[in-house]
């Protein structure tokens, strides 16, 4: 059976009315942890109540807390989260956070080695101390997932570059494939051209951009696969892709057929955008009736 590690941020998101935990690398993980029991996540939270909440959270969704540091020195991780009208959100991200923090200790290294998948982001390496751990782990890697996952102000494209040249799959929404197309200048101006550009350009052989509502196109080893999506009614965009991604390397990692594999995850992330929070529990039944 396939071990799954995710590593970054966990934290919690804040909305108007109320808060809930997230964090991509946790939202990820959580999605997997409710498909298979081999999902660990690798991050910090401070010495504080909102940590103490978010131990207590992973412990009775059976994640365990065995790789997430404690800080004194630093808060637990918050997101400002604001939904337009379509549901789509924004996020101001607290700075520092504890999660910016994240040291490279001998546990973690050997975690990461006997991984069969280790899914990473972008937005940890705003701080040189989570950075620089990042790029130790990604060195004893295996199979090395990034979403790119971009939030402004807190990415550099040099970064970025460096992140993708470690990556076997990269996954982008339609947006950051433009953003990173023209900084690399392919010259393409369709979204598949692009995806084989940046599939040579840093050697990724899974490469997989999002579309909204409109699916998803993943190109594996110079082969594309594609769905058209599913359409729900969006209550808030919060953690959508993430369980897209969570759901899409699963599937991948177990039984290998990608065209199945990248509708399945279509579906999931529509349910998700259809419900409220990052990690709604989703049931079989729901999930067969949107597909039909």
């Amino acid at each position: 059976m396939k071990t799954f590690t995710c590593f970054g941020e966990v934290l919690w998101d804040v909305f108007p009315d109320h808060q809930i935990i997230g964090g991509a690398p946790l939202n990820v993980a959580l999605r997997l942890k409710s498909f298979t029991k081999n999902v660990s996540i690798i991050s910090a939270i401070g010495n504080d109540n909102l940590g103490e909440q978010l131990l207590n959270y992973l412990d009775s969704n059976n994640l365990t807390s065995k790789y997430i540091q404690t800080n004194n020195n630093y808060p637990t991780g918050q997101v400002l989260v604001t939904l337009d009208q379509n549901g789509s959100a924004s996020y101001d991200i607290k700075n520092p956070s504890v999660w910016d923090f994240i040291s490279t200790n001998q546990s973690n290294i050997d975690l990461v080695k006997t991984s069969d998948v280790f899914i990473y982001g972008s937005l940890v390496c705003r701080n040189s101390t989570s950075k620089n751990t990042l790029f130790t782990l990604l060195e004893h890697a295996k199979f090395k997932v990034f979403d790119v996952n971009l939030r402004a102000p807190y990415y550099e494209f040099e970064t970025l570059f460096k992140l993708m040249d470690f990556a076997d799959f990269i996954k982008f929404n339609d947006e950051e494939l433009e953003l990173i197309s023209k900084e690399i200048n392919t010259g393409f101006s369709t979204i598949e051209d692009n995806m084989k550009a940046i599939s040579n350009t840093f050697n990724a052989s899974h490469v997989c951009v999002t579309k909204g509502d409109k699916g998803a196109i993943l190109l594996v080893n110079g082969k594309f696969y594609e769905s058209k999506g599913y359409k729900v009614k969006v209550k808030d965009t919060v953690g959508a892709g993430d369980s897209f991604l969570a759901t899409l390397i699963y599937q991948i990692q177990s039984f290998g057929n990608y065209e199945k594999a990248i509708d399945y995850a279509c579906a999931i992330g529509a349910l998700v955008a259809g419900s409220n929070g990052a990690n709604p529990k989703l049931n079989q039944e729901e999930i067969d009736n949107l597909m039909l």
